[in-house]
């Protein structure tokens, strides 16, 4: 179960300060806000885990179409609770243009909703759901997709912000 009240189309998005390592939008090693992007649209990507396969396919997908992103007025973030460390990894292995933010303490999983309990085969664990939040200029939600497929993300993602730009 998610520890925080379900967010919906229309809430104000959740609060949030992070690390962000990679280079989009001068951010590299900065602590990023929400009121940092106060204008735009931000597009904030929940995945489990640096370097797995849907992790991979999620982020490169993205990566893939990047050049379809920048004619839209939104800065994209990919959040897991991986360290620093593991998200440079990722970054230089896969070529990432977009900022990965490091959720060691686990507020941002909490605050959106997206720290659920998993079942892999029987085992119980608590981990992230694959989810995104298309948050708009004035800091409400736009757009939620939960249980993301990584092949479609992109796509997704894009229409989103093309029917809300």
């Amino acid at each position: 179960m998610s520890s925080s009240t379900e967010l919906k189309v229309g809430d104000s998005a959740p609060d949030f300060t992070a690390t962000a390592l990679g280079g989009a939008y001068g951010t590299e090693g900065e602590r990023v806000q929400k009121r940092d992007f106060a204008g735009r649209y931000v597009v904030l990507y929940f995945y489990p885990k640096d370097d797995t396969p849907g992790c991979t396919i999620q982020a490169c997908g993205l990566r893939d179409r990047w050049p379809d992103f920048q004619g839209k007025d939104a800065a994209v973030f990919g959040v897991s609770t991986d360290p620093l460390t593991s998200h440079r990894e990722f970054i230089a292995k896969y070529g990432l243009p977009f900022p990965l933010l490091s959720d060691e303490e686990k507020r941002m999983v909490q605050d959106y909703g997206v720290w659920v309990e998993k079942n892999y085969s029987g085992q119980i664990s608590m981990g992230t759901e694959r989810s995104t939040f298309v948050i708009d200029p004035a800091g409400n939600i736009a757009a939620i997709f939960r249980r993301v497929n990584p092949q479609e993300h992109a796509a997704q993602v894009l229409a989103a912000l093309g029917e809300k730009a």
